[in-house]
């Protein structure tokens, strides 16, 4: 299998060229284009309880695309928002993904839900996280660039929570204020993860809420006549 990034960081394509009896998993809606050698399966992935699982709890698409190649092939895939890729090579090490981010990976690659608790409860990206651990590669994606941070031990750092990626298993995270109440409330800045090193953790140059908060009130009203 080879990969490669184009046209990084505003508008990623991710180019991945499988040999004969090679496979990868994606989320639903992230295939661009396929060679028409390519063999495509939806499923529940882990059956409907674990699809269940990843949709409701993860916020990630109930289905997952398995694009498979009996002959040598190429599918390309991309997120939705203008953003940056990145692949990472997981080697039995365990990198949490913020809901959203997933966009692609080897079939050697496990992707799970785990349970956030306090942590996370008054997160706006969700109380879940995707747990992701094996062996092979996976692709992130981001609205925005990907910018990594390494993080030494007992290191500590403030991330606005719309801007979380993923993070490695060993790097402790809690999420709260930013400051006090008047602060949170009327900053702009609302929630933060406290991150803890050790470990390397990535966070996107754009926020998808900032976004929202720009564009809405510019929609135009809909009038009480119509």
């Amino acid at each position: 299998m080879r990969h490669e990034i184009k046209y990084q960081p505003s508008y990623a394509l991710a180019l991945i060229d499988l040999d004969p009896g090679e496979s990868i998993q994606a989320e639903a809606g992230a295939m661009v284009s396929m060679s028409s050698t390519i063999e495509m399966e939806t499923s529940t992935r882990g059956g409907l309880l674990s699809g269940l699982k990843r949709s409701v709890l993860g916020g990630e698409s109930f289905f997952i695309n398995t694009f498979r190649a009996p002959q040598p092939g190429q599918v390309t895939v991309a997120p939705a928002l203008p953003g940056d890729i990145v692949a990472l090579e997981l080697a039995g090490e365990t990198l949490l993904v913020q809901s959203g981010s997933f966009l692609a990976a080897t079939e050697g690659v496990d992707v799970d839900t785990k349970w956030g608790g306090a942590k996370s409860f008054f997160s706006s990206e969700g109380l879940f996280l995707l747990r992701c651990t094996g062996q092979g590669t996976i692709w992130l994606s981001s609205y925005g660039a990907i910018h990594p941070i390494d993080l030494g031990v007992g290191e500590p750092y403030v991330v606005d929570t719309g801007h979380m990626v993923a993070f490695d298993d060993s790097v402790g995270y809690d999420v709260g204020r930013s400051g006090g109440w008047k602060s949170t409330l009327f900053s702009g800045e609302g929630l933060v993860v406290h991150l803890t090193g050790p470990g390397r953790f990535y966070m996107q140059t754009r926020s998808e809420d900032s976004l929202l908060n720009w564009l809405i009130p510019k929609l135009p009203k809909q009038s009480g006549n119509n």
